[in-house]
């Protein structure tokens, strides 16, 4: 990564007491249990992996929605924890997210140029008018015509709603922009555009982007440096091609093998082995390394010692087996 960095994550944990009840004995469930990451202008980090292994809280925390059980977020210079009341507004202007559904994150009793002044009137010191130049300045941005404005969420598309919840997000002119799953409810042709808009945003407004996925043709599209996260904690992080050509953590052969292929022809010589099991409860993880009970590649000391992540091959992956020499 080149840049100087908008995001700043330094084993940022998060979690959560459940259960205990009257009699009951309360335990901890880890959301997120050290995550660390530097994000630049113009670049797009990628967060993968299965459901429930903590990208969603990850970017809940970076958005300031929840607030890290430990570790250090900061955010354009300013450490978060320590920031003032009128700094943390300044910051949640800077760091704007996009939700998976387009359906149920615009307000559908709202006209759309209603929902996308509201930033500026909270925001700043704009008349009326300066507002509505300024939306339809937005609409033109993610390719709708401003008198579409005047209408209400329900007369529009899904992929003509996400534009929208695009445009809603940039209107403060944030430094970063959380996406998360921006696409996974669009049909795949009106995918592509998205994408194809958020890479054109990016490049004209040095936009940083964290992108929350599950789907790795999606994130092998957009994504410059990859993070693959397994109950709470990374496993392997490193440049987008080296993850997709070499993948080095058996996790994240497992997820690349699992990821349907387009054209028939294509044979790819990679591990096949697929992912057997569940992945374990967040409350009551395995000892050691939580993925030894599904690994193929799981020793001893896998089940003893939680690794740690090592620099390797221009990444960092937590892997025993990888660090002495054995995966393959």
């Amino acid at each position: 990564m080149t840049g100087v960095p908008v995001v700043e994550a330094r084993d940022l944990c998060r979690y959560y007491p459940v259960g205990g009840g009257l009699f009951g004995q309360k335990r901890t469930l880890k959301a997120v249990d050290g995550a660390s990451f530097t994000l630049a202008a113009g670049h797009t980090l990628a967060v993968v992996g299965e459901s429930g292994c903590g990208k969603s809280t990850l970017a809940r925390m970076v958005t300031m929605i929840e607030t890290p059980t430990s570790g250090e977020l900061v955010i354009d210079g300013t450490p978060v924890a320590a920031a003032g009341r009128e700094a943390r507004r300044r910051l949640r202007r800077s760091v704007q997210i996009v939700f998976q559904d387009p359906y149920g994150s615009l307000n559908p009793r709202q006209k759309i140029e209603t929902i996308l002044a509201e930033p500026l009137v909270i925001n700043t010191s704009m008349t009326a008018r300066q507002r509505r130049e300024a939306v339809a300045v937005m609409m033109r941005k993610v390719g709708l015509r401003p008198e579409l404005a005047r209408r209400y969420p329900h007369m529009f598309s899904g992929g003509q709603r996400q534009r929208i919840a695009v445009a809603r997000a940039l209107m403060p002119g944030p430094k970063v922009v959380v996406l998360d799953e921006p696409v996974s409810a669009l049909d795949l042709s009106i995918q592509a555009q998205v994408l194809n808009l958020l890479q054109d945003l990016q490049a004209e407004l040095r936009l940083a982007y964290l992108f929350i996925s599950h789907d790795l043709s999606v994130v092998r599209h957009i994504a410059d440096e990859i993070m693959v996260m397994y109950l709470g904690r990374p496993v392997e992080q490193g440049p987008r091609e080296a993850l997709f050509t070499a993948p080095l953590h058996p996790y994240t052969r497992a997820l690349l093998a699992a990821t349907p292929v387009a054209d028939p022809r294509h044979r790819p010589q990679r591990d096949r082995r697929s992912l057997k099991g569940e992945t374990p409860s967040p409350i009551d993880p395995p000892s050691g390394c939580a993925f030894h009970p599904r690994c193929p590649l799981a020793d001893e000391r896998c089940r003893r010692e939680r690794p740690e992540p090592r620099r390797h091959e221009q990444r960092l992956v937590a892997c025993h087996a990888v660090e002495e020499g054995r995966s393959g």
